[in-house]
């Protein structure tokens, strides 16, 4: 990760793809040493997000909590839940 000295913007890592076809153990260990993903380039342009299996595990982990708590935002707003009463009483059943 780079920090823009001026504006304070992080600033993600660009290579160009034959850096990433000639040195993908070096772009593998940096991308596991400093947890961040490299952005590869194609052309000039960004192309694809190379990450550490862990970082891309913990952003699908966010996704799919990010979905979750979306869901029950939705079951709020819809009248689907019990309150504290039912739901005790529902304990009570089991």
């Amino acid at each position: 990760m780079v920090i823009n000295s001026d504006t304070g913007e992080i600033m993600p890592v660009v290579k160009e793809s034959t850096d990433f076809q000639n040195s993908y153990y070096d772009i593998s260990d940096f991308c596991h040493k400093y947890q961040e993903p490299v952005i590869i380039t194609k052309n000039g342009e960004s192309d694809i997000a190379v990450m550490s299996i862990e970082i891309y595990e913990k952003l699908t982990g966010v996704r799919n909590l990010i979905n979750l708590l979306e869901e029950a935002d939705n079951d709020i707003e819809n009248g689907n839940y019990l309150t504290e009463e039912e739901f005790i009483n529902k304990l009570d059943l089991l």
